[in-house]
């Protein structure tokens, strides 16, 4: 595949036809700048995205962000709309860390105010929070608490005193899909969820502390209550190992189905079932389990930091509220409509983006629009975005973070993560991290550059930016 595959439909939206492999049922578009063109061409994601187009059901086209990169099956960055009828769905257009997400509190004080506490909230922080490869949390679930939360979602965490009821108005899909059925959800995926509530994981996941560096919308900004130096929180993270394991479960399965089913695959990745199968509707109640999952995790680290938050800054006399922006999923599969049809619409590695009196979205953002949250690479920017009426070519979706353009191998290869930290405490941002191998994997130049990817967002009118947040404490699993 080369540049002139590429047709451009407009400004920073590049289309490959139906003419360019004889499978494709419709388009594969994406959306980038020139200057990414050598980044994107360097991995197999065009290459999936085109993959993607061969569904079943497929509608209009399929679909990738500026931070499009290499993923299992679906590009992640990648957005596809199946139709109902005929449509599918697919555990690889949902990926392995179902509902990897991302929420942002707010506070109530400034950087100048808390300067001198920055090292001791890391250390809370660390120590309340806990994180890294399979490690599990303070809080050991039964199977009947873990299965109410698989159906329940973050409103079963709220119930029992983990939070006020405002924060379910500030979460995607108020923190439930009703969709959600326990029984679908393995006992081994259970299993391994009994004692990671409240845990932030390894890889990419994060908890930071940032401030509000600059504002670009000022009217949205206030009613977001986002002000200049104002220190916000951020929480990065998923499913944790139980919707890895509904994932690898419902891949396993499908995969064996699609030999009854005489389904042909371009990539043996792309294994899906169609939606009106018994095996579709247990997948989508198991990944609909995970997400609930999720959010109740995100909830409990938001439990977890509010409680460090009163007890370092609380008792120093200072304001110790924290107030939850908005929660949005990064890697899910959802019912929705768009252009007047019910589609099953997946994005992996991409952010809803609905725009201001969207139906979906709770009273006050309605008036307003939808927070989208950007997430930067480890130490440098993340972004405050809100969606636009533009976005519905996307399926009100656009970019979920930076995007990856080195494997965490090459990365553990090429970057020495003793330097790295050196580099990152010189630019005056707390790294809590135990292992160097594991920062080398998260280098800001394994990444494309935020900035890029979100300025192609916001100049092709699928968002527009509202805050710029800069980071001053990290928090990472290794």
């Amino acid at each position: 595949m080369t540049i002139k595959d590429f047709k451009q439909i407009k400004d920073y939206l590049w289309e490959i036809p139906t003419s360019f492999r004889s499978e494709m049922r419709v388009p594969a578009r994406f959306y980038a700048s020139s200057k990414m063109f050598s980044q994107i061409l360097n991995d197999r994601s065009l290459e999936q995205l085109v993959n993607v187009s061969t569904l079943p059901g497929i509608f209009r086209y399929s679909l990738a962000m500026p931070d499009i990169h290499e993923g299992y099956g679906f590009p992640i960055g990648g957005v596809a709309a199946f139709e109902i009828e005929k449509g599918i769905i697919s555990p690889g257009g949902v990926g392995y860390d179902i509902n990897c997400g991302v929420r942002l509190l707010i506070s109530k004080v400034y950087q100048e105010e808390i300067n001198s506490y920055l090292n001791l909230l890391a250390d809370e922080l660390q120590k309340n929070v806990p994180s890294g490869l399979g490690r599990g949390g303070k809080i050991k679930l039964k199977i009947g608490s873990l299965e109410r939360i698989l159906e329940g979602g973050a409103k079963e965490l709220i119930e029992k005193g983990y939070g006020v009821k405002e924060d379910l108005e500030s979460i995607e899909s108020s923190g439930r899909m009703e969709e959600a059925r326990a029984k679908a959800v393995s006992e081994r995926a259970k299993r391994r969820g009994l004692d990671q509530l409240g845990t932030l994981g390894s890889g990419n996941h994060f908890l930071e502390v940032q401030k509000v560096e600059e504002i670009y919308h000022q009217e949205v900004a206030e009613k977001f209550g986002l002000k200049k130096g104002l220190i916000t929180i951020m929480i990065h993270t998923g499913s944790r190992g139980l919707g890895h394991q509904v994932c690898t479960d419902y891949v396993r399965l499908l995969d064996r189905k699609r030999i009854d089913w005489k389904i042909k695959l371009v990539d043996r990745e792309l294994v899906y079932a169609p939606w009106q199968t018994e095996e579709a509707q247990r997948y989508f109640q198991a990944m609909a389990g995970a997400a609930n999952f999720a959010w109740a995790n995100r909830q409990m680290i938001t439990y977890l930091v509010r409680q460090v938050w009163e007890n370092v800054l609380g008792k120093k006399g200072l304001k110790s509220e924290l107030k939850l922006l908005y929660d949005v999923a990064h890697n899910i599969a959802k019912i929705e409509e768009h252009f007047n049809q019910r589609l099953i619409v997946h994005r992996k590695g991409a952010t809803r983006a609905f725009p201001a009196g969207h139906s979906a979205l709770s009273d006050y953002f309605k008036s307003i629009g939808q927070p989208v949250l950007i997430p930067g690479s480890m130490g440098t920017s993340s972004y405050v975005l809100i969606g636009t009426d533009i976005s519905k070519e996307s399926f009100y979706s656009v970019c979920h973070g930076a995007g990856r353009i080195m494997s965490r191998r090459e990365a553990r290869r090429k970057i020495v993560g003793s330097e790295l930290r050196k580099k990152l405490e010189r630019q005056k941002v707390i790294i809590r991290c135990s292992s160097n191998a594991g920062l080398a994997e998260e280098a800001p130049t394994a990444y494309k550059n935020v900035d890029e990817v979100v300025e192609v967002v916001a100049k092709s009118g699928l968002a527009k930016k509202v805050a710029k947040l800069k980071p001053l404490i990290v928090i990472k699993g290794d």
